[in-house]
């Protein structure tokens, strides 16, 4: 089975749980097993948060500028990528600590998916890219799986 979506998103809070309820449904309605669908949930909505936060300045109108998600499920393995049109990433040379307010993110990201990559757009034309892949565990009852 393959499939993929993908959104335009708003840089805005509000739209950090429709990205997560919209990979959470996909999720359910594939058959995956409810823990892997929210490991991967909550990473999108770390890599979301983010965007939202760091990923570009207002536009000239006021509006907050959006983002990308996009979520693929092929075969035995989920990609998700979170694009923004901010600044890209800079180099951090100390990790956020255990009790900081920010910076944790982009951490719990990698403890809860099975590769990550985080990098800027080509062409210095700006903007950073999360992306990040998983193995997938299916439920018992999974009908959209082949044997």
């Amino acid at each position: 089975m393959s499939m993929w979506w993908s959104l335009h998103l708003r840089r805005e809070a509000a739209s950090v749980p429709l990205a997560r309820r919209l990979l959470m449904g996909t999720m359910e309605t594939a058959g995956v097993d409810p823990d892997v669908s929210y490991d991967l949930s909550v990473a999108l909505s770390e890599a979301c948060a983010n965007a939202v936060e760091h990923g570009g300045a207002t536009v000239p109108d006021g509006a907050a500028g959006a983002y990308r998600v996009t979520a693929y499920l092929d075969g035995e393995k989920c990609r998700i990528e979170v694009a923004d049109s901010g600044p890209g990433f800079v180099p951090v040379t100390v990790p956020a600590s255990d009790t900081a307010e920010h910076g944790r993110g982009l951490y719990l990201i990698q403890e809860l998916a099975d590769h990550v990559h985080f990098g800027n757009k080509p062409g210095g034309r700006g903007g950073a890219v999360i992306s990040f892949d998983k193995i997938l565990k299916w439920r018992e009852d999974t009908p959209l799986v082949t044997a």
